[in-house]
């Protein structure tokens, strides 16, 4: 019997995106780190019900004193790193605890450095530009969609007889 094929992985460098897509770079530079960092995590949920991939976003916070962290929102996986930890140290980290024969692993950064570790431990590099195009392409695809849905029910209604109407509206205010 074959095995089942595991579910792809997408390990999103946040800092580096945060810096490489304009929206979130305009939010970043402007001293609203905080917002650019909950859209894109936003974005990435968005992406992740869409593709059916399973995303990870780890953001570096190599200067920060204390302990790592990791939480859930949107049902992505969040780390924090540790105290001198890189985000880089901890995606490599998680590209050897997920990589498995059956499934696919890909890291999302523009970092060449930390590209050509992930390339020898068997995960795809996906660039920001790739990134930012493909959560693009999900997000018109789902207002296409939320849009026919809309549509659709519109055209769907039953039309009633005005006394049957007026029955139902009498018991629904009752």
């Amino acid at each position: 019997m074959a095995k089942r094929k595991e579910k792809p992985l997408l390990i999103v460098d946040g800092y580096n995106i945060i810096g490489a897509w304009p929206q979130l770079r305009e939010l970043k530079d402007a001293g609203r780190m905080d917002e650019a960092r909950d859209l894109l995590i936003s974005k990435l949920a968005d992406y992740q019900s869409y593709s059916g991939m399973k995303v990870i976003v780890v953001f570096d916070a190599y200067t920060v004193p204390g302990v790592g962290r990791q939480q859930k929102q949107y049902a992505l996986e969040i780390y924090f790193t540790k105290e001198k930890e890189t985000a880089d140290e901890k995606i490599e980290k998680l590209v050897q605890e997920n990589w498995k024969k059956n499934r696919q692993i890909y890291v999302a950064t523009s970092d060449y450095t930390s590209q050509r570790v992930i390339f020898g431990q068997g995960a795809l590099r996906k660039s920001a530009r790739e990134l930012l195009l493909d959560v693009e392409s999900a997000d018109q695809e789902i207002q296409q969609q939320v849009k026919k849905t809309q549509e659709s029910a519109f055209s769907t209604r039953i039309e009633l007889k005005e006394e049957i109407a007026k029955i139902f509206e009498k018991w629904r205010r009752e």
